[in-house]
């Protein structure tokens, strides 16, 4: 099982037992991702939950839920401001699906990559790239489900995460730094001004980014996983990491990315909010901070302020 692999169970399991996702729910997603019903068994015992074979075929069967997608609309697509559309850019033979918003008054922008969350580019990212763009900043969404046809062709949010956990991270970073580059062309975009935030797996993708990619000056991870850490000297961006201190799975690994950030000598800082868990930022979740994500949103904005001006 891979890093990304564990790490999307990982927070499936987080999420059952904290209350957030039903019983039957939680075994669906794991028999999704294990390939069936009688594998699923296999994997939950892996994870410490005990479930019989009749319990998780049952679950197996059970409808998908729909994909909710709570309306947190923050800056509409047609504020006066921005300009917000889709937008398509080449990977190889491959065209790459995303999500493009602009200041309209800012000839020359900074520009930031943003790596969207386990389900893929929801609408939630694109209304994060229009905050950013309203602060005055070029903000490409890829959507990393593109080789997959795109996050549209998945009702399944446990396929779309499957899916993603099982692509290797080689292959993200490949199409990131497509992003990246594709953003670094664009007429409107300050080319060697060019930044990276991402959110839960997607923070997990910029730190594996940001130590592929020598151009990115600053990069904000969310409550996301470590990446190799002897790929951690790569690192040329400043980095501002963010995380909740009631996550149980990804705060483990802090200690040993404080030390391999310190060993090589990266400008890097760490906050981690009290009473705020793993996905506090997200404004469409349950597991929202108001205090945290504000607060978040606001350092970030300096930090990209300080290190793309």
């Amino acid at each position: 099982m891979t890093d990304l692999e564990r790490y999307i169970l990982d927070e499936w399991t987080e999420d059952y037992r904290e209350g957030h996702v039903p019983r039957r729910e939680f075994l669906r997603r794991v028999a999704v991702f294990s390939g069936g019903a009688a594998a699923g068994v296999s994997t939950l015992a892996r994870l410490g939950i005990p479930a019989s074979a009749e319990e998780v075929a049952a679950a197996a069967r059970a409808p998908v839920p729909l994909r909710a997608q709570t309306a947190a609309v923050t800056v509409p697509a047609d504020d006066p401001a921005i300009e917000a559309r889709a937008v398509s850019f080449s990977l190889g033979a491959m065209a790459i699906q995303a999500y493009l918003a602009l200041p309209k008054q800012k000839p020359k922008a900074p520009g930031v990559i943003i790596v969207h969350e386990n389900r893929g580019l929801l609408e939630h990212f694109k209304d994060v790239a229009r905050r950013l763009a309203k602060a005055g900043y070029a903000a490409l969404v890829p959507d990393l489900l593109s080789p997959q046809g795109g996050t549209g062709k998945f009702t399944d949010s446990a396929q779309a995460a499957t899916v993603l956990s099982q692509t290797p991270p080689a292959q993200h970073v490949a199409l990131l730094n497509a992003g990246v580059g594709y953003l670094q062309g664009l007429p409107s975009v300050r080319a060697d001004r060019v930044g990276t935030m991402g959110f839960c797996f997607g923070g997990g993708m910029v730190w594996r980014l940001a130590t592929q990619n020598p151009d990115l000056r600053a990069a904000v991870p969310f409550y996301g996983p470590n990446p190799p850490l002897e790929d951690v000297s790569k690192i040329r961006a400043a980095v501002l990491a963010f995380y909740g201190a009631n996550d149980s799975f990804v705060n483990p690994g802090i200690a040993a990315m404080r030390e391999a950030l310190d060993r090589a000598g990266v400008t890097y800082e760490m906050k981690i909010y009290d009473g705020a868990g793993h996905a506090f930022f997200n404004d469409t979740g349950d597991k929202y901070a108001a205090a945290a994500a504000k607060d978040a949103w606001a350092r970030a904005l300096a930090w990209f302020g300080r290190w793309l001006a």
